[in-house]
């Protein structure tokens, strides 16, 4: 059987190539009786991996049983898994068959493993590995003849390191790994999924199926769905029992979509294990604006000792002066180390000469352009008022203190 007939047998919708690789994998191993481990966010669709896998196998015939690990209370979840002898417990009026007993010969899908207490991933290790286990309250080991096919939508390898899942465990159960991609990852598949949806739940609630917009498709492509698939069933079925108008534009889907769902974007320098604080981030910004400023006014100078016509109306030069007095005043409302605010680039009254007047050159320029001196002149001050310590010097300055040492380098100010 290949992809596309697994996909109309289970009703998998979507081409997208990480998800077809995925299926492929799946087809693969469904004849063996290799142990899959199902890895992915939230909302995915592992559960349909293990239908594939028991479906396609020679256990086809025989139990599929589905377990939450997550869902299991500590104190029983042995029990339900391996099954109790009578009295093994308060409460154990008769012996018990686990699923590990009932699903011999079949196949046991364990989703969310990784929430499963150590002492039963120590049985369910000795199972996987001898294919026997004992029941609660007995001393008698019994055999089973099971395939293990688990999920989770952990980072394993943090479990691990944590302590929370043993390694032992997780290479076994993890034979063959299948990862299903988020389903931002699947843009080219989000319209389909959405029209398959509305036209399940039309048939549901016996009413038109709801269609998009052209900007409305733009919008549900480019979301993030953190949750995935099941968070785009429950928009389509919000949308078509709520709305009474069949289409929906952007305006109408963007009120049921949650803002604020993407990531903040992350800095990082050469060593990616360095981290800028935002003051600091911020003060780079502003050195480069400043910097590009000081770049304009060297130019304005250089065209007026050139003797070139130039000719600025009024207008021109009021908006010239104001940019360049609001950025001055944005970067000393900063409190960083900057100089303060210059004076401005042009006078607004001032008659650029033409190429026949004699030309004379009368232009106020900053006695110093350099942040350099400035920012050194200050480490200087703060590292003498604070008897060359550092960590206060830097707090008064308001940068880290590894900023701090790397600029003491840098103006070679160690002997303060």
């Amino acid at each position: 059987m290949n992809v596309q007939q697994v996909k109309q047998r289970f009703g998998i919708i979507g081409n997208s190539p990480l998800l077809n690789r995925a299926l492929e994998v799946a087809i693969q191993v469904a004849p063996t009786d290799i142990s899959v481990l199902v890895t992915g966010e939230s909302g995915t669709g592992k559960e349909i991996i293990p239908q594939v896998i028991h479906n396609l196998s020679s256990r086809k015939h025989g139990e599929y049983i589905a377990v939450n690990c997550g869902a299991i209370p500590e104190g029983t979840i042995d029990s339900e898994l391996f099954g109790h002898e009578k009295g093994s417990f308060t409460g154990a009026a008769g012996s018990r068959q686990g699923y590990f007993e009932v699903a011999n010969g079949g196949t046991i899908f364990l989703d969310e493993v990784a929430e499963l207490p150590m002492q039963t991933q120590v049985r369910l290790l000795r199972v996987l590995e001898t294919g026997e286990f004992i029941r609660v309250g007995s001393s008698k080991p019994i055999k089973t003849n099971v395939r293990v096919v688990a999920a989770t939508n952990e980072n394993m390898q943090r479990a691990i390191a944590s302590g929370k899942f043993r390694e032992d465990l997780f290479y076994r159960l993890s034979t063959v790994p299948i990862q299903l991609p988020a389903l931002r990852n699947r843009q080219e598949d989000i319209h389909l999924i959405f029209r398959k949806f509305a036209h399940d739940f039309a048939e549901k609630y016996r009413m038109p199926a709801i269609k998009l917009t052209d900007d409305a498709v733009q919008l549900l492509v480019n979301y993030p769905w953190p949750g995935n698939i099941r968070q785009l069933k429950n928009l389509v079925e919000q949308l078509s029992v709520i709305e009474t108008a069949r289409e929906i534009d952007s305006f109408i889907l963007s009120s049921y979509l949650p803002q604020n769902t993407e990531k903040l974007p992350q800095f990082i320098g050469e060593n990616p294990q360095e981290n800028f604080s935002e003051r600091e981030l911020m003060y780079k910004v502003l050195f480069d604006m400043k910097k590009d400023l000081n770049e304009l006014k060297k130019l304005v100078v250089e065209i007026l000792q050139q003797g070139n016509a130039v000719s600025l109306t009024s207008d021109q030069s009021a908006v010239v002066n104001r940019i360049y007095q609001e950025v001055n005043e944005n970067v000393k409302n900063t409190g960083l180390l900057l100089p303060s605010a210059a004076s401005p680039i042009v006078e607004s009254n001032y008659r650029y000469p033409t190429a026949s007047e004699p030309y004379e050159a009368h232009v106020e320029v900053e006695e110093s352009l350099s942040l350099e001196d400035r920012e050194k002149e200050l480490i200087s001050k703060a590292l003498e008022k604070h008897r060359g310590k550092r960590k206060h010097a830097a707090s008064e300055l308001g940068i880290s203190e590894r900023t701090l040492y790397r600029k003491i380098k840098e103006y070679k100010l160690m002997d303060l």
